[in-house]
């Protein structure tokens, strides 16, 4: 009978405990970032798993939100997680959350509440216009302890962050202005303020009014002839509390029509 030394057994035993612990207490590099999912559990993604990321898709260089990634469906009793980014800095907001080689994951297994569990951390995107991408992976798993085919787990949908530059105060800069443009509101979802910004080319009478998912007029923050240039208006909550969901906002100069999504999030 071969003689094994106590040394190999004890090094084998630890290694198996870390990959256990390195799973218990978080795992990153399983993001279609630069990894294959959570191939641990299972090793094939379940499409009955919903992996979704939440938050602003607008920041201004340098600038930081928060953020929340939520799991549903599988077996539903636990969840961990792992996301990534492509440019930006990662960073959780409570103990729940980790940072392991820039990437984040849960501490420990988290208990499911009707139906879902969920992780909030923060974003940072660079001081630069860009567009940056949010990866996310989710495991969803039945409390046994044991790794199998019960457990499930899915990759959630890149979410899109598209940096900008602050937006400038009304200016009037005919030097360079070749292009309507109406740009993104930021911060986009907001609450109570966000600000629209905008470029005509033409000297013109302008509108900029805010319509509901129905379609029904909301708010009138431009109803006046303008000359050609950059300008900016801030929306703000009115007293008559406008409830959480889906806006429009629209610009009209002279013939030039644009509309565009905004998100009220309370």
């Amino acid at each position: 009978m071969k003689y094994v030394p106590t040394f190999i057994i004890a090094l084998i035993f630890a290694t198996i405990l870390y990959a256990g612990i390195q799973r218990s207490t978080g795992i990153v590099g399983r993001t279609q970032k630069n990894g294959v999912g959570c191939t641990c559990h299972n090793p094939v993604n379940d499409n009955s798993v919903l992996v979704q990321i939440t938050g602003p898709d607008t920041l201004v260089k340098g600038g930081s939100a928060e953020y929340q990634v939520t799991l549903s469906g599988g077996p539903a009793v636990l969840g961990g997680f792992n996301v990534a980014s492509y440019l930006g800095t990662l960073n959780p907001v409570d103990a729940s959350t980790q940072l392991m080689t820039s990437e984040l994951t849960h501490t420990s297994p988290k208990s499911f509440s009707g139906g879902s569990v969920s992780w909030t951390f923060s974003f940072t995107a660079n001081n630069s216009v860009y567009t940056d991408t949010i990866y996310s992976a989710s495991n969803s798993v039945n409390g046994d302890g044991i790794n199998s085919s019960l457990d499930k787990w899915n990759f959630g949908q890149k979410f899109v962050v598209h940096v900008i530059d602050e937006p400038s105060s009304v200016e009037n800069e005919k030097g360079n202005l070749s292009n309507f443009i109406l740009n993104q509101n930021y911060p986009n979802p907001f609450n109570p303020t966000t600000t629209i910004s905008w470029q005509s080319k033409i000297d013109a009478h302008q509108t900029l009014k805010v319509f509901d998912a129905l379609g029904n007029e909301v708010a009138t923050l431009v109803d006046e002839y303008k000359s050609a240039g950059n300008y900016s208006e801030q929306f703000t909550l009115s007293k008559e509390q406008l409830s959480s969901g889906t806006y429009f906002y629209q610009l009209k100069v002279g013939n030039y029509v644009e509309s565009k999504k905004m998100i009220l999030m309370k």
